[in-house]
């Protein structure tokens, strides 16, 4: 399953690794867009909040073990593209290792804290014993999660993008049949969500499992891979905390967002999370250049070719800057239409949501070009080893942007989610230039790609 990506185009390359993430990625999001689509059509909009407000909370979860999971996959692509399969074999058993330890202690923590984790997020108090039942049963399948990304993490690492994606699709399906029959058949409400999602990902793992053992990953892992090492668990975490924590930072900054906009009132709450699920799937492009740019820079950097490196990311800009415009002139004209998919407009609450969620919709989607620049530009620093570089520029975007930006325009826009969107997105721009910035600093120095390890 081991694939060479330092050979050949290397827009080919970008397009190939790139597609089968970007359909995984669509996959992982349809499966949560499903739980607030199936749930609007069977109960309220209480409920809709409370799966809002609590996948909120486990987007914010998933997003921080896949930024330290970019540790693994960068770590393995360098020893395959320098040829050493021993080295990505270790790095692969401490992986599991590490992570496997990790969901046990999250788990077991969360599951203490979903009630001051719910008071926290400002729930509305129609949703809270929603969102506690929700978040209860997703807490429980932490470990399920986290196999799932511990595995893609390692496939991408070996240039395998295709795995994760079938295995995700298995997931998907799984996900929207558990939905009708827990939300539908059995009205189990929030509740019903959570079991959909949470056995779906169990459902995933188990496939992946019974896959690896009938077929070769280009690699072999022994027990004594397994053992945790010093030097191989510093370098994991050196590059993966960095993301990790900047992409936690990044999801704190929206449950800043979500926190504000919930002591505006149910509607503003419902909108706002419509909205969100709708980014989400916008999101599919530019999630997939950071891992594109990180798995493809990883292994021509450790094959010593930082030419195709750099070649990878500004393949990858180009294509930012066209989805980017084009998904912008489309929300313009069909914002209100998208978020009616998720409620109904008939009513009086339904339409309030459609007209906020318009607002929100058509500030935010700007994001969807600024994030997509920065996204691409973090895959290359993370590829390099500078995954702090990420970290900074993200974390100097919320603390001057993002979030007083998102207050100011609360405070002073009371009737319109407009602003509160355009404030969003202006984190991301900033980061954008921070990074453009920064990648000409460095590349004139020339010492970007030499630190390495």
């Amino acid at each position: 399953m081991k694939n060479d990506l330092t050979q050949g185009s290397v827009l080919k390359n970008v397009i190939r690794f790139s597609l089968p993430y970007l359909l995984s990625y669509f996959l992982q999001t349809l499966y949560g867009m499903a739980d607030l689509f199936i749930i609007g059509q069977f109960e309220g909009v209480s409920s809709t909040t409370a799966v809002a407000v609590g996948s909120q909370v486990m987007h914010m979860l998933t997003v921080m073990l896949v930024g330290l999971a970019m540790g693994a996959t960068v770590s393995i692509g360098q020893s395959v593209g320098a040829g050493d399969r021993r080295q990505a074999a270790l790095y692969t058993g401490n992986t599991v290792t590490l992570f496997m330890a990790l969901s046990l202690v999250l788990t077991a923590v969360l599951l203490l804290l979903r009630q001051s984790i719910t008071a926290v997020m400002s729930t509305p108090a129609a949703a809270v014993e929603g969102t506690v039942a929700y978040l209860t049963v997703c807490f429980l399948g932490i470990p399920f999660i986290t196999a799932y990304n511990i595995i893609s993490s390692i496939f991408r690492g070996l240039g395998d993008s295709k795995s994760p994606m079938y295995f995700i699709a298995i997931a998907c399906g799984a996900n929207i049949a558990l939905d009708y029959f827990f939300m539908g058949a059995l009205h189990l409400g929030p509740v019903g969500a959570a079991l959909g999602t949470t056995l779906s990902q169990a459902v995933s793992v188990v496939i992946s499992l019974i896959a690896i053992r009938r077929h070769q990953i280009g690699i072999s892992v022994t027990p004594a891979d397994l053992r945790p090492q010093r030097a191989v668990m510093g370098t994991l975490l050196r590059r993966g905390v960095p993301i990790a924590v900047q992409d936690g930072l990044i999801q704190v900054a929206f449950l800043i967002i979500t926190i504000i906009v919930n002591r505006r009132g149910l509607n503003d709450a419902a909108a706002v999370g419509i909205v969100e699920k709708i980014i989400s799937f916008l999101f599919l492009v530019p999630s997939s250049l950071l891992s594109t740019v990180s798995a493809l820079g990883a292994q021509n950097i450790g094959a010593g070719k930082p030419e195709r490196a750099r070649a990878t990311l500004r393949y990858a800009l180009l294509i930012a800057v066209c989805f980017g415009g084009a998904v912008i002139l489309t929300m313009q004209l069909f914002a209100e239409p998208v978020v009616s998919l998720f409620t109904d407009s008939t009513t009086a609450d339904g339409a309030a949501v459609v007209r906020l969620g318009g607002q929100y919709l058509r500030g935010y989607v700007w994001d969807c070009l600024f994030a997509g620049l920065h996204f691409s530009f973090s895959g290359y620093f993370c590829a390099c080893g500078r995954s702090e570089l990420s970290f900074l520029h993200n974390i100097i975007a919320i603390v001057l942007v993002r979030v007083p930006g998102v207050y100011l325009t609360s405070k002073f826009f009371a009737d319109t989610l407009y602003p509160m969107g355009l404030a969003t997105a202006g984190g991301s721009l900033l980061s954008a230039v921070i990074c453009v910035i920064a990648y000409r600093i460095i590349t004139r120095k020339a010492a970007l790609c030499a630190v390495g390890e």
